[in-house]
């Protein structure tokens, strides 16, 4: 077994602070990405399970064993680095049996090994080639096949497919998702694009100075954004953001043009309470002036090949709409937006937190959201 417990861990350099209270459980053969942008302690964090990076406060443990004090190597872990980290000297069957060699394993033993780590990820036919005779994909395969031959524990990913174009990186999703169902370890994969953690993850953990912001399935977290900060981190283009206020007479939100939208207000929330509306760009609608939600100005519209990209000014404020039509306008166009309520957001204007659910903001196919 490989869960993985980490309770109340923070990471300090000197007087700086970098991670604070953070508490996740990850269950084993759960394949969890921790999110965010640069900067947010998501990689730290990655580092300090492995062991290069000591934990400054709390506990971590691995298969039930605390492992704050214990050595990398002594952890159960394989790394796979964004930069690959091979010895450009060693052929690729040397660099995947590497580990191997110095832990004294047989080299008949070794060589079969080798072999069958090679050709579960499609490297059969290129273990006597050097790094740098390789493509950026064929090495970063070198790099998990060196990592799956230790049959650890744990698989950790830092950001490896950050080097590879955006083809590669596709294909590289579908191979890294596939070994995992096939190895059953645990992983943890850390990286600042949403698409690779929709697709990869069993749960999304998403990150923002050095805190966790919110834990669980992509559906969840796409459906159900805890914050402002996770609902404009997840979702491209990013979720639109309007600020109003409650109207219990009008049975809405009240924009900064008078205009409102309906909303299913929640009990107890107070008449003119400040509040920032969540719309995502494909649950709006473009309809003729005056016979939507409110009116804007069409700003530009792009060509997106299924679908085309309107991008809206309102009050100042960018308001991005997806839509299958051709309309046929033209930029400095006033057009109207059709808003379902069931499809609005709400959050507080002053914490930033979710004040109400979208009641039906699950897209159709996908599970219904857990409350």
């Amino acid at each position: 077994m490989a869960e993985i417990i980490i309770h109340n861990a923070g990471k300090t350099y000197g007087k700086t602070t970098i991670m604070q209270g953070i508490d996740l459980h990850i269950a084993n053969g759960e394949f969890v990405v921790i999110l965010g942008p640069s900067g947010c302690g998501k990689s730290s964090l990655l580092r300090m399970i492995a062991g290069l990076e000591e934990i400054s406060e709390g506990q971590i443990q691995i298969a039930g064993t605390v492992v704050n004090a214990l050595e990398p190597r002594e952890r159960g872990c394989a790394m796979v680095f964004q930069n690959y980290a091979l010895y450009p000297h060693m052929t690729v069957a040397e660099n995947i049996g590497y580990a191997l060699k110095v832990a004294g394993v047989a080299k008949a033993e070794r060589l079969a090994r080798v072999q069958a780590t090679a050709a579960s990820v499609g490297l059969g036919d290129f273990l006597d080639r050097k790094p740098g005779q390789l493509s950026g994909g064929q090495r970063q395969r070198v790099a998990m096949a060196r990592a799956i031959i230790r049959e650890p524990k744990v698989f950790l990913f830092d950001e490896p497919l950050s080097n590879l174009d955006a083809k590669l990186r596709v294909q590289m999703r579908h191979e890294i998702r596939k070994i995992h169902n096939r190895i059953g370890a645990t992983s943890i994969f850390v990286t600042h694009d949403q698409h690779e953690g929709m697709t990869l993850a069993d749960r999304l953990v998403v990150m923002n100075k050095g805190t966790i912001e919110q834990i669980g399935t992509p559906s969840e977290i796409y459906d159900q954004p805890a914050s402002l900060y996770v609902a404009g981190f997840i979702g491209s283009p990013a979720m639109n953001i309007l600020p109003g206020h409650v109207s219990i007479a009008r049975r809405g939100v009240v924009l900064e043009d008078d205009s409102e939208v309906p909303v299913a207000l929640p009990a107890g929330l107070p008449d003119g309470h400040l509040v920032q509306l969540g719309i995502r760009p494909e649950h709006a609608t473009l309809v003729a002036p005056g016979q939507g939600s409110f009116d804007a100005r069409l700003d530009m519209i792009e060509e997106l090949g299924a679908t085309r990209q309107c991008n809206l000014i309102f009050e100042d404020i960018p308001f991005c709409l997806l839509t299958e039509d051709r309309p046929a306008l033209h930029p400095g166009a006033t057009v109207g937006v059709r808003v379902a309520p069931e499809r609005v957001h709400l959050f507080d204007a002053g914490t930033g937190r979710r004040i109400a659910p979208a009641t039906a903001a699950v897209r159709q196919g996908r599970e219904q959201p857990v409350s």
